[in-house]
């Protein structure tokens, strides 16, 4: 049975759901429109994604409640919900305010410790998953640590456990060093590894010169960089080494963006149909 994601080539890790995010963010968000099913069909033909498999992640995200659908004449149309808007909304931040290097780390850290029985197993993995996402690494069981001010309310909210986790900020007290704290709940070769394998895809005079068009080398760089950022914890730059991948990688990163950016907005303005709608 041939798979419906098959087509031609996409970035390494590169899923339809996160390209899709990408051209959200770029083209929709913030512009109270919804964009009809046949443009972004044809939009991601360009980057070797299947009609099957855009349709098939359209259905899926609107289950997620990350799309809504809007019907006009007898077209269908997918907007932005307000779950959608904040995570576009927190992506952008992250690429254009936050940045990849931390260097306005102020010596505080957040800490969020919790003790939950084997019985919540599931809950346990959630957690976890939830607070590697916003930054936090194992620093010794059941001890999560994170640089800086995070706030964690909504997180242990949708999860429901407010009652069973300790949230405290703090600042390294001798024998401890921040460095060690680093060294211990963070693996920066791995972090670093993700950026330097970006740098080896982007960091050259034509990357990804077997794409369509500047449109599909958009949406293709700005998936990848997302991705790379939404697993960095934004470690202080100064227990860094001081050839930190991140610093060239953002550097190219927004080269390329500015590059691609007029000829591809000029592409996605003739292809897209879109519909006005309500802001989510």
């Amino acid at each position: 049975m041939k798979d419906p994601d098959q087509g031609q080539p996409r970035q390494p890790g590169m899923r339809p759901q996160s390209l899709l995010l990408s051209f959200l963010g770029l083209y929709v968000l913030g512009r109270d429109i919804a964009v009809y099913s046949g443009s972004v069909i044809e939009v991601f033909a360009r980057l070797g994604v299947s009609e099957e498999a855009v349709r098939s992640t359209l259905t899926r995200m609107v289950k997620r409640d990350l799309l809504a659908r809007h019907r006009h004449k007898r077209r269908t149309y997918f907007g932005l919900t307000a779950r959608s808007t904040a995570v576009l909304e927190d992506g952008s931040r992250r690429i254009w305010e936050t940045g990849a290097v931390n260097r306005d780390w102020d010596g505080t850290w957040t800490l969020v410790g919790f003790s939950l029985p084997a019985s919540e197993r599931s809950l346990r993995h959630d957690l976890r998953s939830q607070l590697t996402w916003a930054g936090f690494g194992p620093l010794q069981s059941g001890l999560w640590v994170a640089a800086g001010t995070k706030d964690v309310v909504a997180m242990l909210e949708d999860l429901g456990l407010d009652d069973e986790v300790t949230v405290l900020q703090a600042r390294a007290l001798k024998p401890t060093e921040s460095a060690d704290i680093v060294r211990k709940a963070f693996d920066t070769a791995q972090i670093a590894e993700r950026y330097r394998a970006f740098l080896d895809r982007w960091d050259r005079p034509d990357p990804l010169s077997d794409a369509v068009d500047d449109l599909a080398r958009q949406l293709f760089l700005f998936g990848d960089w997302l991705q790379v950022l939404r697993r960095d914890p934004l470690l202080p730059a100064e227990h860094l080494p001081p050839d930190w991948p991140a610093i060239r990688a953002e550097t190219v990163f927004r080269h390329l963006a500015s590059r691609y950016g007029p000829t591809a907005g000029g592409i996605a303005a003739a292809v897209l149909d879109t519909l006005p709608v309500r802001p989510a």
